[in-house]
């Protein structure tokens, strides 16, 4: 009972938090079936139905579905590079002793240092001078990049979790390193990869100034975070559209959620136990 009444401000504030971030979600999804007048008028109540005239008036004025098509395959085949790069990169840094490991596993760590704006105007050369200025297969090689820090760090901690001695063994059998890294390491590091594949998947799909410098306000190439603010007008914005399109963007990432949570949730409790 003690025990009960000492954690009680503890539920109290996370309740609070909660709540935080319930009420605005709330207030986007009945504001999605709501015209202007009802948004403003009563904006807390539910709406008197559930016609989806705006989900569909949002996704012909934006022309979100290119939208969602070229964010798709500009996030999908940047998280695969990532992977392809990242997971190398992590085993050779953490089967790496001494000095030279740590040093390398530090230069990757410094990526955190780079502010985004700092690097817009370098990114904007760099794409010019390649002649993907305006092109989404930019994109693609730019956003790996953005995310080598972070998904190196990760892994590499995963990996050194590992027993050498399951290495060895694989080694006393014949495999190659290509072959330790396919069948051991990577599939024992699947809650780091799982990780890393969702904050990666937050990030790319949400990234828009680079998007928006890069790539450009063309409809056939645009990402849907480009193509969502044309739904704003000077003359008058339809809220309940503005919100019905948020939604839209907000589907992938509940769906990449709901199948990567259970993995997260492993490397959150495997860290801890480490710790």
């Amino acid at each position: 009972m003690k025990f009960g009444r000492s954690w009680l401000p503890a539920h109290i504030l996370a309740w609070l938090y909660a709540a935080l971030l319930v009420v605005p979600l709330y207030y986007l999804l009945v504001s999605a079936f709501k015209t202007n007048d009802q948004i403003f008028g009563s904006p807390f109540s539910l709406p008197t139905s559930l016609s989806l005239g705006n989900f569909g008036e949002a996704f012909s004025s934006a022309d979100l579905g290119p939208a969602v098509v070229n964010s798709v395959l500009v996030t999908v085949l940047a998280l695969a590079l990532t992977l392809a790069l990242a997971i190398p990169a992590a085993f050779a840094i953490a089967r790496t002793e001494g000095p030279l490991g740590t040093a390398v596993e530090r230069v990757f760590s410094l990526g955190f240092l780079v502010p985004t704006f700092a690097a817009l105007f370098p990114t904007f050369l760099l794409a010019a001078a390649t002649g993907l200025f305006h092109t989404r297969a930019f994109m693609v090689l730019l956003l790996p990049a953005t995310a080598m820090p972070l998904s190196v760090v990760i892994l590499v901690q995963f990996m050194r979790t590992i027993p050498r001695e399951m290495e060895e063994a694989a080694r006393m059998d014949g495999a190659s390193t290509f072959a330790v890294l396919r069948h051991i390491y990577t599939p024992m590091c699947m809650p780091g990869i799982a990780t890393i594949l969702l904050l990666n998947f937050l990030t790319f799909w949400n990234e828009y100034l680079y998007s928006l410098v890069i790539i450009g306000p063309d409809p056939e190439q645009r990402t849907v975070q480009v193509a969502l603010p044309t739904l704003k007008s000077l003359t008058g914005t339809d809220y309940g559209t503005l919100t019905a399109g948020t939604v839209l963007t907000l589907v992938p990432v509940w769906v990449v959620y709901t199948v990567l949570q259970k993995r997260m949730q492993q490397a959150l409790v495997s860290g801890a136990v480490k710790m």
